[in-house]
């Protein structure tokens, strides 16, 4: 539900007729509850006033400033009190499926608005498997900036998606014959090594880089 859908709710439970009715009754200006209505939103500039109409409701705060349907899309949500974006953590990356399509969400982390500027898109995984050990422990939770600039992320740890299977987290080397993708878990180095992509693979298969690794983050059982 949005933010008018929750108000709708409320003053049909309350017996509330109208807009007018609620701003009086919540002691709020009736041009500012309207102006929030039209916009199916509340405004997180005005935090007063959403706390103020949030006690009348006896609801949370979040309650009232976000969509109870989080878009993937970057995922939004903001905790307008600490200025903080959750994001959604992906236990695998589907083959063929953009990251803003990707279904298997299994929970979501917190990161600073400021990430965002200039445009910038971000989503976890978490990590499965030690080809990245030690600096990689199973269950990390690793946050990724979406991309697809392969001079980016030349010698970065990256989520790298080749056609047909799952996304695969590797230390990418590029060079100009094509890309490398290099484990770090060089005490299993029998069962990891390197796996080198001319450039006609990477433009057929084709390889491509869906995330930069910019945090980790690893939990205490």
């Amino acid at each position: 539900m949005n933010f008018n859908d929750k108000i709708d709710m409320f003053m049909k439970e309350h017996d509330i007729k109208d807009l007018k009715q609620l701003a009086l009754k919540s002691n709020i200006p009736y041009t500012t509850l309207r102006d929030f209505y039209l916009k199916k939103s509340a405004d997180n500039s005005r935090l007063s006033t959403i706390r103020k109409l949030s006690e009348y409701m006896k609801c949370s705060l979040d309650y009232l400033a976000f969509d109870d349907n989080l878009v993937f899309d970057n995922a939004e949500q903001v905790d307008i009190t600490t200025n903080i974006i959750k994001i959604p953590v992906l236990g695998v990356i589907k083959a063929g499926i953009p990251i803003e399509a990707q279904e298997n969400i299994i929970e979501y982390v917190d990161i600073p608005k400021e990430w965002l500027k200039s445009g910038k898109k971000y989503y976890g995984l978490k990590i499965s498997g030690d080809s990245m050990y030690p600096k990689y422990l199973e269950n990390d939770i690793v946050i990724f900036e979406q991309t697809d600039d392969y001079l980016s992320a030349n010698k970065k740890d990256c989520a790298v998606m080749v056609n047909g299977f799952d996304a695969t987290f590797k230390n990418v080397t590029i060079t100009e014959s094509g890309i490398t993708l290099v484990p770090l878990n060089l005490n299993n180095s029998d069962n990891y090594q390197p796996q080198f992509y001319d450039k006609e693979q990477v433009k057929n298969l084709p390889v491509r880089i869906v995330g930069i690794a910019k945090e980790k983050r690893t939990r205490i059982d």
